[in-house]
Order: C-alpha cells, then sequence, then structure tokens
C-alpha cells in the first residue's frame, strides 16, 4: 500500500485570488508597484518570503511584506479559494483503495487545515502538514522529512502529488 501526499495550491484548490490579492494588498500598503493578478501566479506554490522579496527587492520589505499579506490572507484570502472541480470524486477513489493520504504544502500549517476543513477536504486525508508561521519547515523537502517521520512512512512507499520544483 503507498502512502500519498498531495500538494494543496494548484493540485486540490485553486488559491489564485486569494494568494494574488492578498500580495497586491501588502505591496499596495508598501507604495511598491503591484503587479495584476495574473502578473502575480507565479508566486502561487514557492515559498512566499522568497517571492515577496523578489518582489520588493530587499530582505527588510518582504518580512514587512509578508506581515501585511498576512493580515489580509488570513480572514479574506483563505477563502478566496476554491477546490478544483472533480477532486472530491478523485479522492473518494483513492480512499476507496485504502491508500493513506496526507497533505503536505509550504503554506502555513495553520491556514492550510482551515482549508482543507473549509472545502470539504478533510475526511480524506490523516493529516495536513505545513510550515510554520516563523518559517519552519518552509523548504518542502523539510517538510516532507518531518511528514514522513510523524506518519511513520517509509519514503520508499510514498509519492508525492502536484508539487514543483521551487528552484
Amino acid at each position: 500500500m503507498a502512502t500519498i501526499f498531495f500538494d494543496l495550491d494548484g493540485t486540490l484548490t485553486n488559491p489564485k485570488p486569494g494568494i494574488t490579492r492578498s500580495i497586491q494588498y501588502a505591496l499596495e500598503r508598501l507604495d511598491l508597484a503591484v503587479p495584476s493578478e495574473d502578473e502575480l501566479t507565479w508566486c502561487i506554490g514557492p515559498p512566499l518570503h522568497a517571492s515577496l522579496k523578489k518582489l520588493t527587492g530587499s530582505e527588510e520589505l518582504a518580512d514587512r511584506a509578508l506581515l501585511l499579506y498576512r493580515e489580509r490572507f488570513a480572514d479574506i484570502g483563505l477563502f478566496e479559494n476554491e477546490a478544483y472541480a472533480g477532486i472530491i470524486d478523485t479522492l473518494t477513489t483513492i480512499a476507496a483503495t485504502s491508500q493513506r493520504m496526507f497533505v503536505a504544502t509550504s503554506k502555513p500549517a495553520v491556514y492550510a487545515v482551515r482549508i482543507v476543513d473549509h472545502f470539504g477536504l478533510k475526511p480524506y486525508f490523516e493529516r495536513v502538514f505545513g510550515s510554520e508561521l516563523d518559517g519552519t519547515r518552509v523548504d518542502k523537502r523539510d517538510l516532507l522529512r518531518y511528514a514522513l517521520v510523524e506518519a511513520k512512512v517509509d519514503p520508499g512507499s510514498a509519492i508525492m502529488i502536484g508539487d514543483r520544483s521551487h528552484a
């Protein structure tokens, strides 16, 4: 029996409006150029702080932008999101095979758990693994190492669905 780890953003849900509008909110409050939602889609997936650093040009501004982003995302942005069409049917089919399923996302767990629950995905997953607000486990390799140990999963029997390199 295999264990399946699913990424959240771009795999189970389409987070574009919530993420891009929250980035726009942060940039606007810092009086920086505000790209369109479509111009910000590259920010979906990779660790957010790194994307904000590219957008703002400095570590200090990225830190400030992250706090502003979270100010909007925590109450509004995380629900400007939708489960992909057919994802419930897909998860139901996989669940019928008795495979273990988890979410593994670079998104802070405090948000990821709320999103998974809000969109009715919680019953399909044993646990949602995410990063911490302080940046701990934001690197997907660190997150997966942690998740494999916590879930007591042999890495040789696990697969990751829907992630991509964040180089």
